[in-house]
Parts: structure tokens; C-alpha cells; sequence
């Protein structure tokens, strides 16, 4: 069940009520001196939960340039080796 937000028009307050999908729109002030009516405010809706042991920007490529990505690293020479250590003689 959803939670909704709403705003009296005539005191300002702003609330949030734990509302079912199928529930009518509330339509009086809670406060007890006021007697206005309630908007429903539009939400933004949930936010976004990653979970799991990672996220990254290359997870979603397009084949395209995974494809493009392997060509260049077989073109590209090998990385120069390090020098064999001399041997005391």
C-alpha cells in the first residue's frame, strides 16, 4: 500500500497518509480547528534500491560497443615487459 501525500488548501498543512490503492481521496483537514479541504499532492513515486554485490556503468553496454571495445584491445600492442634481473656473476 501506497503512502500519499496531501496539503490542505486552506491552513497549508501537509501530511502523508498510509492509504490502499482503492481508498476514496481524503477530503477534510485533520487539525481539529481547521475545516478546509485536502489535495493530493502528486508524488515521485519510490526511490531506487540497488542491491546485490555491485553496479557498474559497463554492466549494461550494448553489444556494439563491447564488441568495438574487444577489437581495440587486440589491435593495441602488448605492454612492454620488465627487464630480466642481471645475474651476479
Amino acid at each position: 500500500m501506497p503512502n500519499y501525500d496531501y496539503e490542505c488548501q486552506k491552513c497549508g498543512k501537509r501530511f502523508e497518509v498510509f492509504q490502499s490503492m482503492s481508498e476514496a481521496k481524503l477530503t477534510d483537514c485533520p487539525q481539529p480547528d481547521c475545516d478546509g479541504t485536502v489535495k493530493r499532492l502528486l508524488g515521485t513515486g519510490g526511490g531506487i534500491i540497488f542491491k546485490g554485490s555491485g553496479f557498474y556503468q559497463t554492466d549494461y553496454r550494448s553489444s556494439s560497443y563491447t564488441a568495438g571495445a574487444k577489437a581495440d584491445g587486440a589491435s593495441a600492442p602488448p605492454p612492454p615487459s620488465a627487464p630480466a634481473p642481471k645475474s651476479a656473476e
